[in-house]
């Protein structure tokens, strides 16, 4: 009977620890909407056997609001764009990576390494980046003489010009304008981008962030700001719309991944990271969403006719004059935000 027992107890023990370890083959990952495909999540869980829970936000605010609001949040992943990599890393919110376990690390353009919002590139991995700048349609307006965001306050856009519904990326073009960095915090300088926008105002007909490349396509925006990777996307289907990179700076965004200091999977996040890492994940990613990668090896696989388009990859040349954004603390996005509603009110 004491026998029968302990055959049964190591028989409960053996089931139980193997429904722990399948319950903990897992990783949590939460990123941008529609940046990874499901047929990579599919290759991944087929090759490990590691089942990936995946959820999606729509500003990196939101995510992280989330966050933030709960002790342990359970993900292992994130994808914050560049300045919330620094607000986070500086709030104690990510663990430093440990590259000996990312094989693929190599891959990565030098490019977006060690910039402002993360030196040493410790915290953050590069994913997928782009460029905010100025758009026309030539049917409607020549993009000849069109180099600055200064351009934008002439008359004849009066009423037509749609700009990004983020104050961030608004303001960042009026301190642009001024002279100033877009990560300026001198609250004199935002207050002088905040006139500057206000005398721009005439000539803007929206502010919209969701429904940009099918506004491109039909033409219900005829000139303004978009992010280069929607406008090359929407001049697929209107071969009348230009891509303009302002001679006096632009904004280069880059999305990241990052490992919670929290994470509950850190070795299962590693393989998914290192994963997305591989030349052909990233290319197979890069093609699928129409973005840039921040994988060179992952570039060097692109069709002739997507690597070497300027409107998704630049000269670097062009890129001396773009500006990785940095986090610019409470006090100055504060700023921005109070500015901001007053514009929309117009006061």
């Amino acid at each position: 009977m004491k026998k029968l027992s302990q055959f049964i107890l190591a028989i409960v023990t053996s089931f139980s620890m193997h429904s722990l370890f399948a319950a903990e083959n897992i990783v949590n990952v939460y990123t941008w909407s529609q940046e990874i495909p499901h047929f990579v999540i599919e290759k991944f869980e087929k090759e490990t056997g590691i089942k990936v829970h995946y959820s999606t936000f729509d500003s990196n605010e939101v995510m992280y609001t989330k966050l933030r609001a709960a002790k342990n949040p359970g993900y292992d992943l994130v994808e914050p764009s560049s300045y919330y990599i620094d607000r986070m890393r500086h709030q104690g919110m990510l663990q430093k990576l440990d590259r000996a376990k990312l094989d693929n690390y190599k891959n990565l353009d030098p490019l977006f390494l060690n910039q402002a919002y993360d030196p040493q590139s410790e915290y953050s991995v590069p994913f997928i980046w782009g460029i905010t700048g100025i758009f026309v349609n030539k049917n409607y307006f020549s993009q000849n003489g069109v180099t600055t965001w200064n351009n934008l306050l002439d008359k004849k856009y009066l009423s037509q010009l749609m700009f990004l519904d983020d104050a961030r990326e608004v303001f960042s073009t009026a301190l642009l304008m001024l002279g100033y960095s877009i990560n300026d915090k001198n609250p004199e300088h935002i207050k002088e981008a905040y006139l500057k926008l206000k005398s721009l105002m005439p000539n803007v007909k929206l502010f919209n962030t969701d429904a940009i490349i099918s506004l491109l396509i039909d033409e219900d925006a005829t000139a303004g700001m978009s992010w280069n990777a929607d406008l090359y996307k929407a001049s697929k289907e209107n071969p009348n719309l230009r891509f303009i990179y302002p001679s006096n700076g632009f904004e280069i965004w880059v999305d990241n991944f990052a490992l919670l200091k929290s994470a509950p999977h850190t070795e299962n996040a590693y393989r998914f990271l290192n994963f997305l890492m591989r030349p052909e994940i990233a290319m197979a990613i890069s093609l699928n969403i129409n973005y840039s990668t921040a994988n060179l090896a992952a570039k060097n696989l692109l069709p002739a006719e997507i690597k070497n388009n300027p409107a998704l990859y630049p000269s670097a040349d062009i890129l001396r004059h773009g500006e990785f954004e940095t986090d610019i603390g409470d006090t100055a996005f504060g700023l921005f935000e109070k500015y901001w509603e007053q514009l929309k009110m117009g006061a």
